[in-house]
C-alpha cells in the first residue's frame, strides 16, 4: 500500500508538471502521513544526513569551478584550440563543439555547465555557419553529457559516496568511456555534415595550432593538476574540488586576467543558485529512497529480476533498459538516488565489478539528460538555440551513438576497469 502511495502520487504530480524535487516530498509526505507508523521527524532526520557528507562538499566546488572556468577566459581559449585541431574536418564546428566538451569536462564534471559554458559560445557561431539550430541544439546538448564521466565528474562523486567507492578508482574508470562517447559523438556529426553539405574551415598552419596550444596551455594542464593529485593521494576529490576553484581563479585574475573584482559576487551567486538544484533533490531523494528501503523495494526488484532469469548477461542488459526507461521521466540525479541503493545489491548477487557496474549505472542515467521529456541538458540546449525541443530529432542519432556505447561498456569490463587497476594496483 505504502509504495503504491509513493509511486502514484509521484507520478500524477510529474505528469502535472511539477519540479521532480517537489513532486517526491509531496509523494513521500503522503506515504509517511498515510500509510506508516513512523515519526515525522525523519524527513528532517534524513534530509540532514544526506547532505551531511565530507564527500559531497565536491559537488558546489566543481559546479564553482565550471563558473569560474567560463568567466576566466579558459572556456574561449578550448575552444580556440579545440577548433585549429579539428576545424578543418568535415563539419568542423560542430566537431569543435564536442571535443571542446572533453577538453571542458576534464575541470568542471558538470553536464549543465558544459552545455551552457560552450552553448553560448558555439551555437550562435554554429547558426552563422549554416548549421540549423536544431542541430546545433543536438550536438551540444549530446557533448555536455561527456562532461560527468570523464573525470573530475559531480555524478560520479555522488555514486561513490552512496556506495562507499573509491572516487578515484570511479573517476579513472571514467576516461575510456568518455573518450568513446566523444569519438561515437564526431561520427554522428562527420554523419550530419556530409549528407547536408555543412562546411570545413580551411586547415591552419602548424605554427597556429602551437600558437593555440600556448595559449590554452594553462587549460589543459587543469585535468592533470587535478586527477593526478588524486590518484597519488596528494588530496581527495573534494580538496580537488577546491584546487580547481583556486587553480582557475588564479589563471583567470592573474594570468588571463579577465576576472575582474566586481565579477566574484556573480560567479559565486551563478554558482550558489547551480549548486541548490543537486542539494534540494539529493535531500528529498533521500526521504523518498527511505521509504523504498523501509519497504523492501530493494529486494522486490532483486527477486522479480531473479525470477526472470539467471543469466547475468540477461539481468545487466534488463537493468540497462530499465534505467534508460527511468531516465526518460526522471530527472538523472533524482533517479540516481532513488536506485542506487536499489539496485547495487545486484552487484553482489550477481558478483559484478562495483566500479564497472557503477560506469554503466552512471552513463546510462547521463543518456537520460538528453531525451525528452525531462532531458534537462537537451532543454538548455533549445533555450540557447531558440529552438523547440520536439523539433530537435537530431538527438536520437546521438542518443542510439551512446547507446551503442553503453553496450560495450557493460559487455567488454577492460574498457572501464583496465585504468584503474593499471594506475591503482
Amino acid at each position: 500500500m505504502t509504495l503504491l502511495v509513493l509511486f502514484s502520487i509521484f507520478v500524477l504530480l510529474m505528469f502535472l508538471g511539477m519540479p521532480v524535487a517537489f513532486a517526491m516530498g509531496i509523494a513521500s509526505l503522503a506515504a509517511l502521513i498515510g500509510t506508516m507508523d513512523v515519526p515525522l521527524l525523519i524527513v528532517p532526520q534524513r534530509l540532514f544526513a544526506s547532505v551531511n557528507s565530507f564527500t559531497l562538499m565536491a559537488v558546489p566546488f566543481f559546479i564553482l569551478a565550471g563558473y569560474l572556468m567560463n568567466s576566466s577566459g579558459i572556456t574561449k581559449r578550448l575552444v580556440n584550440f579545440a577548433r585549429t585541431l579539428v576545424g578543418h574536418l568535415t563539419g568542423g564546428l560542430a566537431q569543435t563543439n564536442v571535443l571542446t566538451s572533453m577538453f571542458f569536462a576534464g575541470i568542471s564534471g558538470s553536464a549543465s555547465a558544459d552545455a551552457a559554458a560552450l552553448g553560448s559560445t558555439l551555437i550562435p557561431a554554429m547558426k552563422r555557419d549554416g548549421y540549423s539550430a536544431s542541430f546545433s541544439a543536438a550536438v551540444t546538448a549530446a557533448s555536455a553529457t561527456i562532461g560527468p564521466i570523464i573525470p573530475p565528474s559531480i555524478v560520479l562523486v555522488i555514486y561513490g559516496s552512496m556506495t562507499e567507492l573509491s572516487i578515484g578508482e570511479l573517476f579513472v574508470a571514467g576516461i575510456i568511456p568518455g573518450v568513446l562517447i566523444g569519438i561515437a559523438q564526431m561520427v554522428i556529426v562527420y554523419i550530419y555534415a556530409k549528407k547536408r553539405n555543412y562546411k570545413s574551415e580551411n586547415k591552419v598552419p602548424f605554427s597556429e595550432v602551437i600558437q593555440k596550444l600556448k595559449e590554452a596551455f594553462w587549460a589543459l594542464i587543469a585535468p592533470i593538476v587535478i586527477l593526478g593529485g588524486i590518484l597519488s593521494g596528494i588530496f581527495t576529490a573534494t580538496e580537488a574540488g577546491v584546487i580547481a576553484c583556486v587553480y582557475c581563479f588564479i589563471i583567470g585574475a592573474f594570468v588571463y586576467k579577465e576576472i575582474r573584482i566586481k565579477d566574484i559576487r556573480k560567479i559565486f551567486l551563478d554558482a550558489t543558485v547551480m549548486t541548490s538544484v543537486p542539494i534540494i533533490i539529493l535531500g528529498v531523494a533521500s526521504i523518498f529512497g527511505w521509504i523504498l528501503a523501509n519497504q523492501q523495494f530493494s529486494s522486490t526488484i532483486v527477486n522479480w529480476i531473479s525470477n526472470v532469469t539467471s543469466n547475468p548477461n540477461i539481468i545487466l542488459l534488463i537493468v540497462i533498459l530499465l534505467l534508460l526507461l527511468v531516465g526518460l521521466f526522471i530527472e538523472a540525479m533524482a533517479a540516481m538516488i532513488i536506485f542506487i541503493p536499489v539496485l547495487t545489491p545486484l552487484v553482489t548477487t550477481f558478483g559484478w565489478d562495483p566500479i564497472h557496474f557503477g560506469l554503466i549505472f552512471v552513463v546510462t542515467m547521463l543518456i537520460g539528460t538528453v531525451t525528452p521529456p525531462v532531458g534537462i541538458q537537451l532543454y538548455i540546449a533549445a533555450s540557447i538555440a531558440k529552438v523547440r525541443v520536439s523539433k530537435i530529432n537530431e538527438i536520437w542519432a546521438f542518443v542510439l551513438a551512446m547507446i551503442i556505447i553503453l553496450l560495450l561498456i557493460a559487455y567488454i569490463p577492460p574498457l572501464t576497469i583496465f585504468l584503474p587497476n593499471l594506475l591503482l594496483s
